[in-house]
């Protein structure tokens, strides 16, 4: 039984029959849940061919309730008192009660102690240090610290999520670690989204684990973020997902001009860490659009754009802009895919920036140049995402596009998931052309599929799928046997 361009089922055997009949009678053994349907499609329009549109993941209740709780007068004040701290500069006093990195420092560790004590024992909050060795924008032995609070996942404790914003800051000359810098945008914004959302997820039970992470030195080279990676690294940590919050505090360009709904998540197409052997395979695929990265930064759309963020995301194909670097860099170079949020547009008098007026304008990072209820929904479709991610099935694994001989249909395998709530499998493909996913297959609860169109024209992904419905992130396939 077929599938016409209309998405009716049709009694007449075609080629776009998309299940063979040996795997069509297992996925039928698990009913995969429906996904309400939005008003709108994404991606644009589809093609004809088997499956339905890709349609947006709609937020539940739990999510919506999440949401609703984020906290802009907490936010503003997170913002503030960092601001006060006058600066937050990685060589700056580290045992100075009032002013410096180390007030800053104990101040956030303090604040993430006190979420913790209402998490029935499930979050864990660290103060995590290194001697930093002289290095570049590093000139003497540099204790380097991170405040890192761990949510353990309930079912999936390995997998993990990551956000982080760093809570030191700078002046305009890098190394001046005595002059003010408060650092309001740059980013005690981004430390702000990250707290806020350790407070609210510390009391809510989760799948997998999330890490919420006020990273430092990340204005003198992504060293303490480099730290954070190595350290989940050498745990064996299973990191699926990783968000750098850095400059989301305002919606303001340098003409004055605001997009006050919108946040950019830079994603990158070649993978930083990617092997000659698979630079060689993504070449032969077409797959610079598809890597890990980017299919986390299509389901942050998926799942952030909506009326509770009132945000629209617009990924940009790009690591990072030009002449800047975040900590999601330090992620990408494990192996890791990972994405950076950052306001639509910048007012560089108020980045990076001694606090001074000149013919009568203001420069420096002030807290009075912030937009909180902007960050409010920044941090909004950031709990979004992680919360998707945490709640789904993990991305699934070993996921295999079989070429060993030349046919018109397409075998794809993977291997299956442990988590108890996984109920099946969907399939999706879009034409080469397209940006976002178009149609979806669900196959049930199989760990092999065989559809009746053509590898060659089309690209293909996986992704697994969870008894309440939430959908994992998408699987690209590497060729193989």
């Amino acid at each position: 039984m077929g599938i016409d361009d209309s998405g009716t089922r049709s009694t007449r055997p075609t080629r776009r029959t998309f299940l063979s009949a040996a795997t069509a009678a297992t996925a039928a053994a698990v009913a995969v849940p429906a996904l309400a349907e939005p008003a709108a499609a994404s991606g644009g329009d589809n093609p004809s061919g088997p499956g339905h549109p890709a349609r947006p993941q709609s937020p539940d209740r739990e999510l919506r309730d999440l949401l609703r709780a984020v906290d802009q007068r907490r936010i503003e004040a997170i913002v503030r008192r960092l601001a006060e701290f006058g600066t937050r500069h990685t060589l700056s006093a580290q045992d100075d009660p009032e002013r410096g990195i180390g007030a800053a420092r104990d101040w956030i560790y303090d604040r993430m102690r006190e979420y913790a004590a209402a998490s029935g024992g499930r979050m864990t909050v660290e103060l995590q240090s290194y001697i930093q060795q002289p290095a570049s924008r590093i000139p003497v032995p540099t204790r380097i610290t991170n405040v890192v609070a761990t949510l353990r996942g309930d079912s999936s404790p390995n997998r993990t999520y990551v956000v982080t914003g760093h809570y030191d800051s700078r002046a305009s000359d890098v190394m001046d670690g005595v002059s003010d810098a408060p650092g309001a945008d740059d980013d005690a914004s981004g430390v702000a989204v990250v707290m806020e959302l350790a407070r609210l997820m510390a009391t809510r039970p989760t799948a997998a684990t999330i890490v919420f992470a006020a990273v430092a030195a990340e204005e003198q080279g992504l060293y303490g973020s480099a730290h954070l990676a190595q350290q989940l690294k050498a745990a064996g940590a299973d990191v699926q997902g990783m968000f750098s919050d850095d400059i989301v505090g305002s919606s303001r360009a340098d003409d004055g001009t605001r997009d006050p709904r919108v946040v950019r998540l830079f994603a990158e197409g070649v993978p930083t860490a990617e092997t000659p052997g698979e630079a060689n395979t993504r070449r032969s695929v077409g797959g610079e659009n598809d890597s890990a990265s980017r299919q986390l930064a299509r389901f942050v759309k998926d799942v952030a754009e909506n009326s509770a963020t009132g945000m629209e995301v617009r990924v940009i194909y790009r690591r990072d802009r030009y002449l800047r670097g975040s900590d999601h860099i330090s992620f990408l170079e494990q192996g890791w895919p990972a994405g950076r949020f950052t306001e639509p547009h910048e007012d560089f008098a108020h980045q990076h920036q001694d606090v001074r007026v000149v013919d009568g304008k203001q420069y420096g990072d002030l807290p009075e140049f912030c937009d909180f209820g902007y960050i409010t929904r920044v941090a909004r479709v950031n709990g979004a995402a992680l919360w998707s991610l945490a709640q789904a099935p993990g991305t699934p694994k070993g996921t295999i596009i079989v070429t060993t001989d030349l046919t018109n249909n397409t075998t794809l395998r993977w291997q299956r998931g442990t988590e108890p709530d996984l109920v099946g499998y969907e399939v999706l493909w879009r034409e080469t052309t397209a940006a976002e996913w178009q149609k979806v297959i669900p196959v049930g609860d199989v760990t092999q599929v065989t559809i009746d169109l053509s590898k060659d024209n089309v690209f293909f992904g996986v992704r697994a799928v969870g008894r309440d419905g939430l959908r994992s992130p998408v699987a690209f396939p590497r060729p193989g046997s």
